[in-house]
């Protein structure tokens, strides 16, 4: 397991502080505002710990309302709306200085049966036949590539294009984009913890989808976004320390907003995930 893995287990490790209130922290490393991603999986984490162990969640809707503070703590507060027999729903808020920054809505459900279908993964290469994601920002950027990229406790094999390569080749631009991704280490069998982390690594890619359309990319002195809305649904279980292919689309962007779906496979072809995400994306003409 190598470090930035394990700091990342220790971040949704969230200490609680009276009931339904959970205290979470930000990695210790320069950034201007806290990880999207990073706030989702804390705030399921804290939604998980006040459910049934019966019970998994199959669904969240998330808002980001305000930018994360990564030098102050996040205080996680849960509203348990309600427990019915096979469904439970949890909504939580997300607070620093005062303001909630954050809010979650979650249900879990009982395990049950039922008809069952689902759309065919689409076909690509094994993620082992393709480069790391440090190796193709080298081969970009050569020395530079520090600038770009730092270590990451989520493996990604990207089948299609950065965004920075489409930046360079315009022929490279379009509205799909295909990652393999899991952890980069071994996990133990806990079913929420392998969801947050995939709720966690969902917002890594999925607005780069709507980049790669239009040619942009961040960091390219011109473009800038954030997410403003999240929701994923859990179909089937799925272990997030084996390959998990990502399919993402967008179906529009428009008054500076993108929209981004996506879709999580294990490598067997079975559909686990599906992620829907609208962003803010503002260009200028730098």
């Amino acid at each position: 397991m190598n470090g930035a893995l394990k700091e990342l287990l220790d971040l949704l490790d969230l200490e609680q502080i009276e009931m339904n209130i959970f205290r979470g922290r930000s990695p210790e490393e320069r950034q201007q505002r806290v990880f999207g991603g990073q706030v989702a999986g804390q705030a399921l984490v804290a939604a998980g710990r006040t459910v049934p162990q019966d019970r998994h969640v199959h669904s969240l809707h998330a808002y980001f309302i305000r930018p994360g503070d990564p030098s102050v703590p996040l205080v996680y507060t849960v509203d348990r709306v309600r427990d019915g027999r096979s469904f439970t729903t949890r909504r939580v808020s997300a607070v620093q200085h005062g303001k909630v920054i954050f809010t979650l809505s979650a249900s879990f459900q009982v395990l049950e049966d039922g008809p069952s279908h689902q759309a065919p993964m689409p076909e690509v290469p094994d993620p082992e036949s393709l480069p790391t994601f440090r190796e193709r920002l080298e081969k970009l950027f050569g020395p530079m590539a520090d600038d770009f990229h730092r270590r990451r406790p989520v493996d990604l094999r990207h089948v299609t294009p950065l965004t920075w390569e489409a930046a360079r080749d315009p022929s490279l631009t379009g509205p799909e984009s295909k990652v393999w991704l899991r952890v980069d280490g071994e996990l133990p069998d806990d079913p929420l913890l392998h969801v947050c982390l995939m709720t966690y690594a969902s917002d890594m890619t999925l607005l780069d989808t709507v980049l790669l359309n239009h040619g942009l990319a961040w960091g390219d002195k011109k473009t800038m976004g954030a997410s403003l809305d999240h929701a994923m649904w859990f179909h089937r279980p799925f272990r997030a320390d084996q390959w998990l292919l990502y399919a993402q689309d967008t179906p529009n962007a428009s008054g500076a907003r993108g929209l981004a779906r996506g879709e999580v496979f294990t490598r067997e072809g079975e559909l686990v995930v599906s992620v829907v995400q609208e962003g803010l994306i503002r260009t200028t003409g730098a």
